[in-house]
């Protein structure tokens, strides 16, 4: 669908949901979302103040960026705008958002512009959504925008795509977690006229964005993601509205195929056919389910599943395993559940004989339920070759229970009446084995019940149609009718023979599927990964709940009811719509460990089920602690990894701190001694040693302090375009005379970068100092430049004793001095530091083998090739507004 030009899609919550205001009188949250700078955010924001001004609410504009926009400036018209604070850091001043103002004012409408933005250095809050979170909780109501590539989830596709890094992102929790999500659209056509008319940039940016940003491809790109994401959101408010209703009915407004799994060897064919189908439908969900009976479950390889599992990940779907009785049932279950539009199911490997005898099987029952869900069929090279290996029979059936009870009245009378025909060729011994025999059938088929029947039925025609005196109720001789007692006894010991063993197969079979479904869930306990989600979603799934909450009690328990048990309830997991805040909510509940309940919402469970939910619940237990564990491992990291640098630090600057102090001590304590009358060369040569001492001190404390910046993140770096060949020069002039003789190659047009220029200027130094150590004494280091692409290359050459591959990395851990014997060289900070302060300017630092021997440092670095692509950084600010 094509929208015109500013025409914005809602995505407010259906009103029968949202009844009612935020929790705890928190303001409402408004977002309109964007694919690009310039589609009409801002002006829509504006808009929409104006409205609900004239509706007679307090609105304020809390921040505003027009870049310039004449139309923008203008739709800002009379609205009250608070004033901006100003902010100090490195020698400029910054305007952002007045926080303490907008709160002091408390409007009941904010707009804020540039939702993404990252705040000045010192601002209260390091991004303005946060700013936007702190006015919501004081029950402000918040307008906002932001652009689609500023989403924390979208930010490599987007860069992908437009070739663009986006360095300022929100998460995506925060965009979804708003009240209302508006998009608002442009054709990428209209978007490139609204671009060259000036309504966007200046005129001279236009022709450069039009033909790097803003291409036709791109745009389109930007806006399919835009829309994508919009229509997931859609799509939990409507899942939300169908629960709330108790809406089972398919909707087809998003295609959802499902392909059930039997485990064998036609698996693949199935997922690959139902990925094409899904593949048809822009937004398409892929679902592959496996259902485990509970009365057994034949042709199930766990190791096809698992293959068969690992492909529908590849191609992009989701694996699910539930646990039914009756396949079509559970599977159809499951379907409508997911709101599935489309069923994919392979055609029976039963052959033809096995159709005959025991009806119509999975598929067909399924294609006969399944109502609006479209069934697919589809053909395969294993159809109608037989499932291999006979399965063992599960518990009786009701079809087979109904089979035996019409066995019984059917076969007995049948009986006597052909043992009537040839009475006078037999006796009543082989009366009686005759019946025993049809007995025996009964119990067969149908199992106790049905075959009581028939032992009483058949004792009873043995004792009126073949017993003397025949056609009489009595019985003229006591072995007749022992004989007839024995009979019943055998006919009833057979039946409860058979009935037992049906049972004690289809316990066999469940605790089979019990077992498959608890190795399962085992394994992603033991993968760690998720292993807490992954549990709660195997119970919701295998027990058919609607909820699963693993709840802890804070404190201990007591019974007394003004102790307040409820409100001490935390859920530190959850499953599924509308999880259970306590125990008593819930329809079933299972402890799982001190202070630990598995809450089930949905329906009672039987008690063969409860018994393997406890497995359940000590699962979720162990990946509860799992998980704590490993977020307590990943919390002490930093401190060990801080432990170990300021080990390093304090063994290697014990030596390299005393050295300079030491050194710059002797020369002024010299100077200082009466007892020896010092030339002027002495005089100069001693003061030039304590200032020479006391710079390398300096600049060994600026590397600590750097570092330490570095590793707590608190370094500011702010690149803009440089000259690579400036910085070059001006870090060779802080080697002083040693510089002088290290050669450079550097391309006169060579583009700028965009770089901290001090920042750069050091590591050059660094790496060049470094080269100067190791370089032999007639062959100086060589820095030699190139563009390679959007990234600029400087090589530091030394043509040195170099440094072997498997020592390459350790090379940049902070206080490590390959090869040097001493301390009287530094503390090993240069190239670690050098490493860290690149990469904090988007570049990166990578050794390399110099041919003929030697060490190449290679620095890369972030090119601003041209006024577009100076555009494409400049304007990662614009790209947020609208």
């Amino acid at each position: 669908m094509v929208y015109e030009a500013a025409q914005s899609m809602s995505t407010d919550r259906l009103a029968d949901v949202r009844a009612t205001r935020s929790p705890a009188g928190r303001g409402q949250l408004r977002i309109y979302l964007g694919s690009a700078a310039g589609v009409g955010k801002t002006f829509a924001m504006l808009n929409e103040g104006h409205r609900r001004r004239e509706r007679g609410t307090d609105v304020v504009v809390a921040f505003v960026e027009t870049h310039g926009r004449l139309h923008t400036a203008e739709q800002v018209g009379d609205l009250e705008v608070v004033p901006r604070v100003r902010m100090p850091y490195r020698g400029t001043f910054f305007e952002e958002l007045d926080l303490d103002a907008v709160l002091a004012r408390q409007p009941d409408v904010a707009l804020v512009d540039e939702f993404a933005h990252t705040n000045v250095p010192g601002s209260r809050n390091a991004k303005r959504w946060q700013d936007v979170r702190e006015m919501l909780d004081a029950g402000i109501d918040v307008i906002s925008n932001v652009n689609i590539q500023h989403l924390e989830s979208l930010n490599d596709v987007v860069e992908k795509i437009t070739g663009v890094p986006q360095r300022e992102t929100v998460p995506d929790a925060i965009v979804r977690a708003a009240d209302q999500v508006e998009l608002v659209d442009m054709t990428p056509e209209a978007l490139r006229r609204r671009m060259a008319h000036g309504n966007i940039y200046q005129a001279g940016k236009i022709d450069a964005a039009l033909t790097n940003y803003f291409r036709i491809g791109n745009l389109s790109a930007l806006r399919e993601l835009a829309l994508l994401w919009l229509a997931d959101k859609v799509d939990e408010g409507l899942q939300r509205y169908r629960e709330a209703h108790d809406i089972r009915a398919t909707w087809e407004a998003r295609e959802r195929v499902v392909v059930a799994l039997t485990g064998g060897p036609e698996g693949e064919t199935l997922i690959r056919r139902a990925a094409r189908i899904a593949a048809r439908s822009p937004g398409r969900d892929l679902l592959a389910v496996h259902v485990t009976q509970s009365d057994g479950t034949g042709g199930s390889s766990p190791a096809a599943l698992a293959t068969q599992r690992r492909l529908v990940e590849d191609l992009g779907g989701s694996y699910h395993q539930v646990v039914g009785d009756n396949v079509p049932d559970a599977l159809l279950a499951f379907a409508r559940a997911e709101n599935a539009t489309q069923l994919v199911l392979g055609v029976s490997r039963r052959g033809w004989l096995s159709s005959l005898l025991t009806g119509p099987g999975v598929s067909n029952r399924t294609v006969r339920e399944s109502g609006d869900i479209d069934v697919h069929m589809v053909t395969h090279s294993y159809a109608g070759r037989g499932r291999g290996l006979p399965r063992a029979a599960g518990g009786l059936t009701l079809r087979r229970q109904l089979a035996g009870y019409a066995l019984a009245v059917a076969l007995m009378p049948l009986l006597s009446l052909v043992l009537a025909t040839v009475h006078a060729s037999i006796n009543l011994t082989s009366d009686m084995l005759v019946f025993l025999a049809g007995v025996i059938v009964v119990a067969l088929v149908g199992g106790f019940i049905p075959a009581v029947l028939a032992a009483v039925a058949g004792s009873l025609l043995l004792n009126y149609f073949f017993t003397p005196p025949v056609h009489k109720w009595t019985i003229a001789q006591a072995n007749n009718a022992l004989a007839l007692a024995i009979f019943v006894a055998v006919g009833l010991t057979v039946s409860s023979v058979v009935d037992a063993a049906a049972r004690r197969t289809k316990q066999a079979a469940r605790a089979g599927a019990e077992s498959e479904l608890l190795v399962t869930t085992a394994g992603s306990v033991l993968r760690g990964q998720r292993s807490l989600p992954a549990v709660l979603d195997r119970v919701r799934e295998a027990f058919g709940m609607d909820s699963v909450t693993l709840l802890e009690l804070a404190g201990p328990r007591t019974e007394s009811p003004q102790a307040g048990i409820a409100s001490r309830w935390t859920a530190v997991g959850s499953s599924g719509e509308s999880p259970v805040s306590r125990p008593e909510e819930a329809d079933v509940e299972m402890p799982a460990g001190d202070g630990l309940v598995l809450a089930l919402r949905g329906r009672p469970l039987p008690a063969t089920d409860r018994r393997v939910l406890g497995a359940f619940a000590a699962y979720a237990a162990v990946a509860l602690e799992q998980g704590r564990l490993a977020a307590a491992a990943e919390a002490a990291r930093p401190i060990a990894e801080a432990d170990r640098v300021r080990t390093a630090l304090l063994a290697a600057v014990s030596h390299d701190l005393r050295t300079p102090l030491a050194s710059a001590k002797a020369a002024v304590t010299s100077l200082r001694s009466r007892d020896i009358e010092w030339d002027a060369e002495d005089h100069d040569e001693l003061l030039a040693t304590a200032d020479e001492s006391l710079d390398r001190l300096a600049r060994l404390v600026d590397n600590l302090l750097d570092m330490s910046r570095l590793q707590a993140g608190a370094l500011a770096v702010f690149p803009r375009p440089a000259d690579l060949a400036e910085i070059v020069a001006r870090s060779l002039d802080d080697l002083g005379p040693a510089g002088q003789a290290v050669n450079v190659s550097i391309p006169d047009d060579l583009p700028e970068v965009a770089v901290d220029p001090g920042i750069l200027e050091r590591v050059i130094a660094n790496l060049t100092a470094n080269a100067l150590r190791y370089s032999p004494s007639d062959v100086p280091p060589t820095l030699s430049g190139s563009a390679l692409q959007d990234r600029v290359e400087l090589r530091v050459i030394d043509c040195g004793p170099g440094i072997p591959q498997e020592h390459r990395d350790q090379m940049f851990v902070p206080f490590q001095r390959l090869g040097d014997t001493d301390n009287t060289t530094g503390v090993g900070l240069g190239l670690a530091l050098s490493r860290g302060l690149t990469e904090a300017m988007g570049g990166t630092l990578e050794p390399e083998e110099t041919p003929g021997g030697g060490l190449t440092m290679t620095l890369s670095l972030p090119a601003v090739p041209a006024p577009s692509q100076a555009l494409a950084i400049s304007s990662d600010r614009d790209a947020g507004t609208a």
